[in-house]
């Protein structure tokens, strides 16, 4: 039986005053910088097939989307010039602190640029935004951050030993013990040990992932090559995650197809890629950088509330 009051908004009138204001402060930024906004589609024929997040399907065979990415990336091989969206995207994925299965994405994508680059904007954009952090933002590679916070190297130790600093730090029974994946060791440490100490004294960018993690991103050869990859984390918060784009449609398809086959030996639903992004890379994706910011963290942090609902009109439990 619903509760008498769970027709009643979750925000306050207060905080959604603050979401207009946000919202108003992003459009100016962008219309100041010549960034055009678009709109794309909520319902596509493709999903998303990155083993780490779930697509909702509708009866109509369509998928509900969890990134406007696809769809922003083929307007830029027809030509847009920069663009962004703020975008309603749904994730299978259980309500909590920082999580509801609807949200609110800020992406853009900016033609010529390097994630290096973009990085400086996001932070020029949230400051203008009044997101506090002594200029610069700090900056620290995934090695680093790992050395620092976990006590390792993610990308000399062994598979042995991240098993056993998953186990000794995280208080894992053997329920892993047969998982050969480094990459899965590597999250559940990224998760719990590392991510939450990141930002504690401003916001904190995260960059150089290890290859194996580049999903969208471009690789940059080397030893070890590494994904040229950012995200933005604020008070242990992951707030956003960006890409120096790849470009090539062969590697790209590629990455689909692998990440199709882990999804369906995991015995989990590998729904179809797009191959209209596909197409619009073999069309030519000029060279860019995007990055996607969930807009319902930053102003819980921003508010000082202390769950992503406290910023909705209507969380999953009152929708």
């Amino acid at each position: 039986m619903k509760k008498p009051t769970e027709w009643r908004p979750r925000a306050s009138n207060g905080v959604l005053q603050a979401r207009a204001r946000f919202y108003l402060a992003i459009r100016s930024y962008f219309g100041r910088a010549g960034v055009l906004e678009v709109e794309t589609p909520i319902l596509s024929a493709a999903a998303t097939v990155d083993p780490h997040i779930d697509s909702f399907a509708t009866r109509e065979n369509l998928w509900l989307q969890t990134s406007p990415e696809f769809a922003m990336k083929r307007l830029l091989a027809a030509g847009s010039g920069p663009v962004y969206q703020i975008a309603r995207v749904f994730r299978r994925e259980e309500a909590g602190r920082h999580h509801n299965p609807e949200f609110s994405l800020l992406e853009w994508y900016r033609p010529g640029w390097d994630h290096l680059r973009l990085m400086q904007e996001l932070e020029d954009l949230l400051r203008g935004c009044g997101v506090p952090g002594q200029a610069p933002w700090s900056r620290i590679s995934y090695r680093d951050a790992f050395l620092r916070h976990a006590g390792l190297d993610p990308f000399e130790c062994g598979l042995e030993q991240l098993r056993q600093a998953c186990a000794g730090q995280l208080n894992l029974d053997g329920g892993l013990r047969q998982e050969s994946d480094r990459d899965l060791y590597l999250d559940l440490l990224m998760s719990s040990r590392v991510g939450p100490r990141l930002g504690c004294d401003g916001p904190e960018f995260l960059y150089d992932f290890p290859a194996s993690q580049a999903a969208l991103a471009r690789v940059r050869p080397g030893d070890p090559p590494l994904a040229e990859r950012f995200e933005l984390f604020w008070q242990g918060v992951e707030l956003a995650n960006g890409f120096h784009e790849l470009t090539d449609a062969v590697e790209q398809r590629q990455r689909f197809e692998r990440d199709r086959a882990r999804r369906a030996a995991e015995g989990r639903e590998a729904p179809p890629y797009d191959d209209r992004l596909i197409a619009a890379l073999e069309a030519g994706l000029p060279r860019c950088a995007g990055v996607a910011l969930g807009l319902d963290r930053v102003l819980m942090l921003m508010l000082g509330l202390p769950s992503v609902a406290e910023t909705l009109c209507f969380d999953a439990e009152r929708a």
